[in-house]
């Protein structure tokens, strides 16, 4: 690569280390790149040649693990996709994702999720239990596509940082995992519907809790569009609502 193909860009990170400091503040470094440098290429630079103790989650460096997630210019991106070139000549700015408790640096806790992501039961509860003798559970491409877009899911919390009600209210479920909701919830193989719509159906809690903004489905890297997941849930909710009254009572026929 010749010396022409370099240049430098400023990158602003928003550090905060709870040893020493009483509140997170922005450091600015000054950082070569080229064409392809990502953002998160830009910060790796920063800990290998100008500041060792910056603290930030990656793994793949593909847009799979979802760990680099970050806010990026003021929007949540998964930074090992995201280039500096697309920022030059000005500055980027690096920080956590929001709505989230800071631990130090770029990287927040992500307890509160994980916490939840247990309680939506994110895994296939079979309908019928089947013995391996009985082979697989077959699925027909019809079926498969029900789900299948909501399956792509990385858990990089992005929509999370994008969700203003979850700002305003850190119960919420949230838009990420109400996608995995329904992903598991129109699998045909699935028998752990009704236990999961309890959630769904929760005040505060589930999915009444969002006012639609839609963000979240601007933001997902992987195309899971979650606004419209909970769009779904929402429906599911209302008919579960409305089918009580619909029921036979007791005695009657």
């Amino acid at each position: 690569m010749s010396a022409s193909e370099i240049k430098t860009i400023e990158i602003e990170v928003l550090r905060y280390r709870p040893e020493q400091d009483t509140e997170p503040f922005w450091q600015s470094f000054q950082v070569p790149f080229s064409h392809d440098t990502s953002v998160l290429e830009g910060l790796q630079s920063i800990k290998d040649d100008l500041d060792a103790t910056l603290s930030y989650r990656w793994s793949c460096r593909m847009a799979v693990c979802g760990s680099c997630g970050m806010m990026i210019s003021g929007k949540p991106k998964l930074a090992c996709s995201t280039f500096l070139r697309d920022f030059y000549p000005n500055k980027v700015q690096v920080g956590p994702l929001e709505h989230f408790p800071i631990e130090r640096d770029l990287v927040v806790s992500a307890e509160g999720f994980i916490s939840k992501l247990e309680k939506i039961t994110p895994y296939i509860v079979p309908k019928e239990p089947r013995t391996i003798e009985q082979g697989e559970y077959i699925q027909t491409p019809l079926q498969l596509k029900q789900f299948l877009q909501y399956s792509g899911c990385i858990n990089c919390m992005l929509c999370y940082a994008a969700c203003p009600q979850f700002g305003m209210n850190p119960k919420f479920i949230g838009p990420g995992l109400m996608a995995l909701v329904h992903r598991y919830n129109v699998d045909s193989r699935d028998g752990a519907r009704e236990q999961r719509m309890e959630l769904v159906d929760e005040e505060d809690v589930g999915v009444w809790s969002c006012t639609a903004v839609g963000y979240c489905s601007e933001v997902c890297p992987k195309k899971v569009d979650p606004a419209n997941a909970v769009n779904q849930n929402k429906v599911n909710s209302a008919l579960n609502y409305f089918g009580r009254f619909l029921k036979p009572q007791g005695g009657q026929k």
